[in-house]
């Protein structure tokens, strides 16, 4: 996640894939996009206006890639989000560049959110 998002926003979406380069093949060659590596098993892409990532760190998942929101506060976004009755599936951690959580919202669907702020 390259720069900080605006509050509240989507800003980042996640595709777990079982083959980084085979990935950064198919959407460089159909879309055009732009990579940065981050070690074995993260690379960033950009497609001029929006900033994701290919990850072999967690097993491929059925259904998409997975959302990432910014929030300024994310303790403050958490607590929201468990007031609003989702899950939190994956605890705030440390990654390069800030931290982040995970939920399930209402419908079943696995998001998260991250901030640049400090631990």
């Amino acid at each position: 996640m390259g720069q900080r998002g605006k509050d509240q926003q989507i800003d980042n979406i996640e595709f777990n894939v079982a083959d980084i380069p085979r990935s950064k093949a198919f959407y460089g060659a159909v879309f055009g996009w732009c990579f940065t590596d981050y070690g074995p098993t993260y690379c960033e892409f950009s497609d001029g206006r929006l900033t994701g990532g290919f990850t072999t760190g967690e097993p491929v998942r059925p259904g998409g890639p997975l959302v990432i929101l910014y929030a300024a506060d994310l303790a403050a976004a958490q607590r929201r989000v468990e007031a609003a009755g989702a899950r939190i599936s994956r605890e705030i951690f440390a990654f390069p560049g800030g931290r982040r959580f995970q939920f399930i919202d209402p419908d079943g669907y696995e998001l998260a959110v991250w901030s640049a702020e400090p631990e």
